[in-house]
């Protein structure tokens, strides 16, 4: 319900790599903490109300069929033209008020909806009193219209207006679009986007509901990534206490947990840094609606239903399960893999897992995304009638990283994990130091052969010498693969998570070949800095990775930092090198973890500057970004609005 609000949020737009100071008109506002702790706090989240798109409330009438998606402007054959209307809108969580950026008024903005083979435009209409943007996340289309502004145009200036298209629809599956202007997306500037496919879809279910996670914050994002920049740790109300430290030494010994303390505050961080920006300062949402509000999803008992699972948020990972339901993961990047039963997955910033569930009784089940650090959570239910609830899961103990979590690990830490040294022959690894070409991280020459289905690479020692200046702090000693591990904080309960080795795509791919050439980036950071950027190295001083025209090329990321990064190529999918050769699963954003090795195969045919980044908002906005510049064709007449550097 709109409400008055008479103190709007006041922001600021920016290039990608750089932000303003905060500025003096954001209003004072109740401290969150204080809010919540209040007599009054929980009738008000059971009573809060948002601004909401009618798929995103789930329990009306229109919600029976499935989804209310946004109705096209125009229609004529194949094409389809929407609008959207980018303005700020009184906005209500939790009880609270404050102005959030909408499209077409709503928070999450409406659901578009779009049919493989058809031709689209995307038009939007400026209406803020600043610039803005859309990008449509995942989407393969001309790079004019990707929306990344200083990249692939200018951005939209206030009043104006931009159409993205038209062009040709030329895949399927679960995407969302956001923008790509200053920390927008922070405020509510984001939604859902589907594809239908032409054909039929593989895994059909009785009823879908689209769940669409994002994040909160009452404060101007630009005081929050002030607060960053002053203190890293400025969010973590989860610091370690003295009675853990004795605790540890009942089980590791004196020495060890004294040696481990103060190795962690020569490194200057803290193990229990598992997330910048914390529910100490987030309400998390789903749908738009904060965990009193309980957004319902309906089902009659023996459908089948599939949840297009959407992490729109701006800083969170969460750990989505539906206590008491198995859910069938068919569709990871909007691309359909085979089909794996699990328990729970976890879910970085901009990824997408779509599950089918088949509740089989007339009861509630929760849908319950509990953030990674156990701050917080986002829930909502589904359930066969309005009204109904089933329990919230308790949150898990905030988990804490290891020194060999972070490949920091030593024989006698107590802390190494088991195996973790086994198959490293020190004479046959690749430490690292790849000489020639950009910024001495790249190799040159010809690339190595594809890896034999059902291996990975296998553990790189860090040459003490490779080091990326004061962007980096904490190098790790080891790094490799971890696609199979859960990650941080799951897979130790008797639950089933799942894990990327897992994703094997439906269908094999008809060319299949090693690369031409491999490109190694490293991903670094100096915490207590709050610096981050790619070989340490931010995005206003990087220069562009070149490919060729149809050039195919293995990109290796390695997290040299204690924190994960979903990692997001625009205008192209990445083939995912998890073990199973030409039944890699397409990925088009992947969470590498603190201390992996992670490689994907990319082919030259998507032509012009597309923008690569971390899609934690605050660690782009701090420079962990790079353009990847994909060369056009000999023949191509196609004009790029970048400037190459010479």
């Amino acid at each position: 319900m709109p409400v008055d609000d008479t103190s709007p949020v006041s922001t600021s737009n920016v290039a990608p790599s750089g932000a303003p100071a905060p500025s003096e008109s954001v209003p004072a506002s109740v401290d969150r903490r204080d809010f919540l702790r209040s007599a009054g706090a929980f009738a008000a989240l059971m009573g809060a109300q948002t601004l909401l798109p009618g798929w995103a409330r789930g329990g009306g009438p229109a919600a029976q069929g499935g989804l209310t998606a946004l109705e096209p402007t125009r229609r004529v054959g194949n094409r389809v033209e929407y609008d959207l209307t980018i303005e700020k809108t009184p906005f209500e969580v939790a009880g609270e008020r404050a102005t959030a950026i909408t499209m077409n008024g709503t928070v999450p903005g409406p659901l578009i909806r779009l049919q493989e083979g058809e031709e689209a435009v995307l038009r939007y209409h400026n209406k803020l009193d600043e610039e803005t943007s859309i990008h449509w996340h995942g989407l393969l289309l001309p790079n004019r219209f990707d929306g990344v502004p200083q990249v692939n145009y200018p951005g939209v200036p206030p009043g104006e207006t931009f159409e993205a298209g038209p062009f040709k629809v030329r895949q399927y599956g679960t995407y969302w679009y956001h923008s790509h202007s200053g920390l927008q997306e922070q405020l509510g500037h984001y939604g859902p986007l589907i594809i239908d496919p032409a054909g039929e879809q593989p895994h059909a279910s009785d009823r879908e509901h689209v769940v669409v996670l994002s994040d909160w914050t009452f404060e101007n994002p630009y005081r929050v990534l002030a607060n960053l920049k002053k203190e890293g740790h400025y969010y973590n109300f989860q610091q370690r206490t003295v009675g853990e430290f004795w605790s540890d030494v009942s089980e590791n010994g004196f020495w060890n947990t004294l040696k481990n303390r103060l190795r962690w505050g020569r490194m200057r961080m803290s193990p229990t840094d598992i997330s910048d920006v914390t529910g100490a300062t987030y309400t998390y949402l789903m749908n738009g609606q904060a965990p009193g509000a309980n957004w319902t999803g309906r089902f009659n008992p023996g459908e089948s239903v599939r949840l297009r699972v959407i992490n729109a948020s701006a800083a969170s990972i969460f750990d989505v399960r539906v206590p008491g339901l198995e859910m069938d993961v068919v569709q990871v990047s909007g691309q359909n893999v085979e089909p794996v039963p699990t328990d729970e997955f976890r879910i970085g910033p901009a990824e997408r897992v779509d599950v089918i569930v088949e509740p089989s009784e007339e009861r509630a089940h929760t849908v319950f995304a509990e953030a990674i650090d156990r701050s917080g959570y986002a829930r909502g239910t589904l359930a066969p009638r309005d009204g109904m609830e089933a329990p919230i899961p308790d949150r898990r103990e905030r988990p804490t990283l290891t020194m060999a979590a972070m490949g920091m690990g030593s024989m006698d830490d107590g802390e190494m994990e088991e195996g973790a040294m086994e198959g490293m022959d020190h004479d046959e690894m690749d430490h690292g130091d790849m000489s020639g070409g950009m910024e001495g991280n790249m190799a040159s020459g010809d690339a190595g052969g594809l890896r034999p289905p059902g291996t990975l690479p296998a553990p790189v020692m860090h040459d003490p010498d490779d080091t990326h200046g004061p962007g980096e702090a904490g190098l790790p000693m080891t790094t490799r693969s971890r696609l199979h591990e859960p990650g941080i904080g799951l897979g130790d309960d008797g639950r089933r998570v799942l894990t990327y080795d897992q994703l094997k795509a439906a269908d094999e791919k008809d060319a299949f070949r090693a690369p031409d050439r491999e490109i190694e980036l490293h991903l670094t950071g100096n915490m207590e800095r709050f610096m981050w950027g790619i070989n340490g190295v931010e995005f206003s001083d990087a220069a562009p990775i070149r490919i060729a025209h149809d050039e195919r090329v293995r990109l290796t990321l390695v997290n040299d930092t204690m924190m994960n990064h979903p990692m997001h190529l625009h205008g192209q999918f990445m083939e995912l090198e998890n073990g199973h050769g030409a039944r890699a699963p397409l990925v088009d954003t992947l969470t590498v973890k603190p201390a992996e090795r992670v490689s994907f195969l990319i082919d030259g045919h998507e032509e012009g500057p597309w923008f690569f980044h971390c899609h934690i908002l605050y660690h782009m906005d701090a420079g962990m970004a790079r353009v990847v510049y994909v060369e056009p064709a000999p023949d191509s007449d196609e004009e790029f609005y970048y400037d190459l550097p010479a």
